[in-house]
């Protein structure tokens, strides 16, 4: 199922549960510019199949974490993994799995645990963040915050990716300031603005208030915001979205300047680098070149009509069809499509007949597209490009646009022909069982 059909869907369902105002609202009023507050009463539900306390204790003291997906900090300060972490004993021979008697000690004394990397880890949020990766078009993290009563994890600071933040239990003091450097790229952390984060720090806030479960927070890149638990244990999810920029659309170009011939010419010998002047005219022949290049790539070429026919869109020019290659092939391998089960489909296969249901992997994002010769049809995912004869474009197509479809609908296919494909496309993790 291609992006736009996901995020082209009325719901967003993943993207709705966190934010109180229309999706569509959200990306017009919201996103990448300024903080919403949703209550939880004004939300469709909470957040407790997410993430609980037991599920806390469960991920600390019973699934073998080891660092980088576990870490703690106190006050400000991110504590040593040696505070934290033991090795796993006979049969674990591991030097830093999570020790809970250990974390007992260090949360007892006021430090926060942070649990990284829960998309990856904890099986609920699997399949969520999946989903929101559908709802927003961009890469996704999630992380867990346990916070004890009446303590501070961080100091004020600003985060380079745009966070979602989802209050599961207890309570916690929330105060957002105004960046002072707007839509921080990955490499300008706050760090780099230290003082002037802190002094910011010191202003009436823009958001001061306290978050209660189901309470949730959109905060894009940038804004300044600190958070004390108040009361009992503060536990809440901070979802990382990595948004790609026109930073990212300008590095996609650049990277394809090595096909341009006239810059790849060597300079000449014997130039003196340190020299202003002497670099001056080397300067304006490349500039005039770049020009030159990319007014050719704005006004399309042989290549325009790449993406036209996958997308049914109007012909790109050549610079789009390069930014779509590399950004999308970027996108596929930053996330991860919905996870297969390999004794399941083995069994599901043995099976196949004309009754049996399949649908397309969810999140596997893939281009379709018949070789230049018309003999085969091919199905090119960030790791593989499986290929089958061109009979069979019609279903593949059919499978692509999603929903789940019986063998005995294949379009094009008799039932024979209709298990070869579909046991070849699940053997390929493009397909699953329905």
């Amino acid at each position: 199922m291609t992006i736009e059909l996901e995020r082209g869907s009325v719901a967003r369902p993943a993207l709705s549960r966190c934010i109180s105002v229309d999706p569509d609202e959200f990306d017009r009023e919201f996103w990448a510019q300024k903080p919403l507050l949703s209550r939880a009463s004004t939300l469709p539900e909470g957040f407790r199949d997410l993430l609980t306390e037991a599920a806390v204790d469960e991920l600390v003291s019973e699934r073998g974490l080891r660092t980088p997906f576990i870490r703690m900090a106190h006050e400000g300060s991110v504590l040593s993994p040696s505070s934290y972490t033991a090795p796993g004993g006979f049969g674990a021979e591991v030097g830093d799995q999570v020790s809970s008697e250990k974390v007992l000690a260090e949360f007892a004394g006021g430090a926060t645990i942070v649990l990284q990397g829960l998309h990856r880890t904890w099986p609920p949020l699997i399949d969520f963040t999946r989903r929101l990766v559908d709802d927003l078009g961009h890469p996704v993290q999630v992380n867990a915050y346990i916070t004890p009563a009446s303590s501070r994890g961080f100091d004020p600071h600003y985060d380079v990716h745009d966070v979602f933040v989802l209050q599961i239990a207890g309570e916690k003091h929330w105060r957002i300031h105004a960046p002072v450097h707007p839509d921080p790229l990955r490499d300008q952390p706050w760090s780099d603005h230290r003082a002037a984060v802190a002094e910011a720090a010191t202003h009436e806030p823009v958001i001061d208030a306290v978050f209660r479960p189901g309470d949730a927070l959109y905060l894009p890149r940038g804004w300044i915001h600190s958070a004390e638990a108040l009361g009992g244990t503060s536990v809440h999810l901070t979802i990382g979205v990595a948004a790609y920029t026109r930073a990212d659309v300008v590095q996609a170009l650049i990277g394809s300047l090595g096909d341009i011939a006239a810059l790849r010419s060597s300079l000449p010998a014997g130039l003196d680098f340190s020299d202003p002047a002497a670099m001056q005219g080397v300067v304006d022949e490349t500039l005039a070149a770049l020009q030159e290049a990319f007014a050719g790539m704005a006004s399309g070429g042989a290549g325009a009509d790449a993406l036209a026919g996958a997308t049914d869109a109007a012909p790109a020019t050549d610079a789009a069809v390069t930014v779509s290659k590399r950004l999308a092939s970027r996108f596929a391998s930053a996330t991860r499509p919905e996870p297969v089960s390999p004794l399941a489909t083995i069994d599901f296969i043995a099976a196949l007949g004309p009754v049996s249901t399949v649908r397309w992997r969810g999140s596997l994002h893939a281009a379709v597209s018949l070789s230049p010769d018309g003999e085969t049809v091919r199905i090119r995912t960030a790791s593989k490009t499986v290929s089958l004869p061109a009979e069979a474009e019609a279903a593949v197509r059919q499978l692509h646009e999603g929903g789940d479809i019986a063998l005995s609908e294949f379009a094009g296919l008799d039932p024979a022909s209709a298990v070869v494909v579909a046991r070849r496309l699940l053997r390929e993790g493009i397909l699953v069982p329905a």
